[in-house]
């Protein structure tokens, strides 16, 4: 790392505090790996006490301070996964990483989020589960945004200069919902290739049956690519619906060193087919059981 052009640290999680040259410090496992030459002062928001979960009537919030190895502890409990059965695919999703001790211990769900890569895994899992971040900007201002048009592209977000993601949220619905997750990289411990998440979202009136079944697609893509499928089609048929999405999509199929548009896609559409029939049929007898 080079981060040479540092030459001030202050504790902050006040946007009217950012100034030009000024970064946002939680993890840092990204920035400090990185480097930069352009960062003359980081503001640290590591010691705000923010709780890194808690349950708020029929949600579920996640601090952005909130560690991997924090998230993943709460989601291997057996009491969390029976109250939030969507929770199951959060475990696999911090597996993602393929990372040491030391960085599950220092990275942070915001931090992941807020550097935007197509394959990150805390991305991937919150789009899936239709969370919404919230935004903390200058004035006192307070937004919501879904995760999914948070991130707008490879290492590009729709904050606003100084802003800072204070929270997630996570809704009832969806913690109650069936939810399964899968994977793909070009190595066995390598950087996810593609990686769809999909769940189910009961009919009108209906407590149990699956109307439609929403696919997030990320990875394969520069950005979060949800759609939202009735629970009638065949999985052929969803594939073909999500391809035809991607096509039609700015930036369609992802191309770098970790994986080829044209194997992406296979890969992507695979997993579609898998899920959407998995969703749309009986419920597994281990709910903690992912293939």
């Amino acid at each position: 790392m080079d981060m040479s052009a540092v030459t001030a640290w202050a504790e902050s999680t006040d946007p009217d505090d950012f100034r030009p040259a000024d970064a946002w410090l939680a993890g840092g496992t990204v920035l400090f790996s990185y480097g930069s030459d352009s960062i003359t002062r980081l503001l640290d928001i590591t010691t705000a006490g923010w709780p890194p979960i808690a349950l708020h009537d029929d949600e579920l919030e996640i601090a952005a301070t909130c560690t991997i190895a924090e998230l993943y502890e709460y989601c291997g409990r057996e009491e969390t996964i029976a109250a939030h059965p969507a929770l199951r695919i959060v475990r696999p999703a911090c597996e993602c990483f393929v990372a040491s001790w030391k960085i599950w211990h220092t990275s942070t769900v915001g931090g992941n989020v807020a550097t935007a890569l197509p394959a990150g895994p805390m991305t991937s899992w919150l789009a899936g589960l239709g969370a919404v971040a919230r935004i903390w900007e200058r004035g006192g201002v307070v937004r919501d945004i879904p995760v999914a048009d948070l991130v707008v592209g490879n290492g590009r977000t729709a904050l606003t200069p100084g802003a800072l993601i204070r929270s997630f949220h996570v809704a009832g619905v969806a913690l109650r919902s069936r939810a399964t997750l899968r994977r793909a990289s070009l190595t066995s411990r390598g950087r996810s290739a593609a990686l769809l998440v999909g769940r189910t979202a009961p009919a009108a009136g209906q407590a149990q049956a699956a109307g439609t079944i929403r696919l997030t697609l990320t990875a394969s893509t520069p950005r979060p690519l949800p759609l939202e499928l009735p629970a009638s089609l065949t999985p052929d048929e969803a594939a073909a619906a999500l391809d035809r999405e991607v096509r039609e999509s700015p930036g369609g199929w992802f191309e770098d060193l970790h994986g080829a548009p044209a194997w992406r896609r296979h890969m992507s559409l695979r997993f579609a087919r898998e899920i959407f029939a998995e969703l749309t049929g009986p419920a597994p007898a281990d709910p903690l059981e992912i293939t």
